[in-house]
């Protein structure tokens, strides 16, 4: 059954391809997204230049703590599931401008939760982040674990926002997926992510920067994996007092038409493993600048995935190898387009 899809965020690298897939399957998308200069404006240009060739698709573009953007976006259209993707993301970046975290992590988030405390949407679905599990030592990280230790302002605003949206979920009846990305890659990723610097910097033939002296890991996701966990997770729509699996597994509040979900596969990659995979695919040997850890990194990753393969029925599976092999190959045609 067609739905109609809202898509904050739409012109980033996940609302892009997530906005790719929803019209594919013949669901309307409709957007929003402020066009930041975080990163490159003209390659969100080029990615809703892609979107806006299809019928079914239409976007406004605007901030979320802005009224009238999303009065403009949301009046006039019965929109069944929401998925909230916009933030301001990047963990390094929020050492440098800590009140851009809080206005489109914490007051957009509110404003979304605003918006649809007054229009009752099937599905509200929140984009969190691996790095709300910060400090835990447990690994892997299961969505029943604490996740009180954030090292870094960007997961505790992401943090923030899950706690928003239970209170709104219980208070308003909302029922709410938040979903926990793990390092997400692929084509049209974002400049400031490792891979996109590693194969830009490869093919200039210049360093690369190699945090944690290269002794971190991460369980890497291909976006088309994230994409298509996403989509599952719509028709599972959280309802109280019924939760999944064996007791224990499921992350179902107890007061509330709420959960959390890991979307990732379970098994992490260290680093150097994943620059040697660059290296294999680009046929180049990259030159490598070691360098200490940064703030707010953490050495490992790792997701326990069963709660979402008990709600879908599936993991991301996608090989680090094709998926690097992917990302190379679109940015040796945006290269040449540019």
């Amino acid at each position: 059954m067609a739905l109609k899809y809202f898509v904050t965020g739409v012109a980033g690298f996940i609302g892009f391809h997530l906005a790719c897939r929803l019209l594919a399957d013949g669901h309307v998308v409709r957007g929003l997204d402020a066009v930041t200069e975080y990163y490159d404006p003209a390659l969100k240009e080029a990615r809703l230049a892609v979107l806006d060739q299809h019928p079914n698709f239409s976007w406004v573009r605007g901030r979320l703590e802005d009224p009238a953007a999303m009065a403009e976006a949301l009046d006039g259209h019965d929109l069944d599931v929401w998925v909230h993707l916009a933030a301001q993301a990047g963990v390094r970046y929020s050492l440098e401008n800590p009140e851009s975290y809080i206005s489109a992590n914490l007051v957009g988030t509110q404003a979304i939760l605003e918006a649809a405390r007054a229009r009752s949407p099937r599905h509200l679905m929140i984009a969190s982040t691996s790095s709300v599990y910060g400090g835990n030592q447990k690994v892997p990280f299961s969505e029943t674990d604490p996740a009180h230790f954030p090292v870094s302002l960007y997961a505790a605003t992401k943090k923030s926002g899950e706690a928003l949206s239970h209170s709104y979920a219980h208070l308003f009846d909302i029922p709410t997926t938040c979903f926990r990305f793990f390092t997400v890659y692929g084509p049209w990723g974002r400049p400031d992510m490792a891979l996109f610097k590693f194969v830009e910097r490869i093919e200039r033939d210049e360093p690369i920067d190699v945090y944690g002296e290269g002794r971190m890991s991460r369980d890497f996701t291909y976006v088309d994996d994230l994409v298509e966990g996403i989509v599952d997770l719509a028709s599972c729509v959280p309802e109280s007092g019924k939760p999944v699996g064996p007791e224990g597994l499921d992350s179902l509040s107890p007061v509330a038409p709420w959960r959390v979900v890991n979307i990732a596969g379970g098994s992490p990659t260290g680093l150097m493993a994943f620059i040697e995979a660059v290296e294999r695919v680009t046929g180049k040997v990259a030159r490598k600048n070691m360098l200490p850890m940064q703030p707010g990194d953490v050495a490992m990753t790792m997701a326990d995935p069963t709660l979402l393969r008990e709600l879908v029925g599936a993991v991301p599976e996608t090989s680090l190898e094709d998926g690097v092999r992917a990302f190379v190959e679109w940015y040796a045609d945006y290269r040449r387009s540019r």
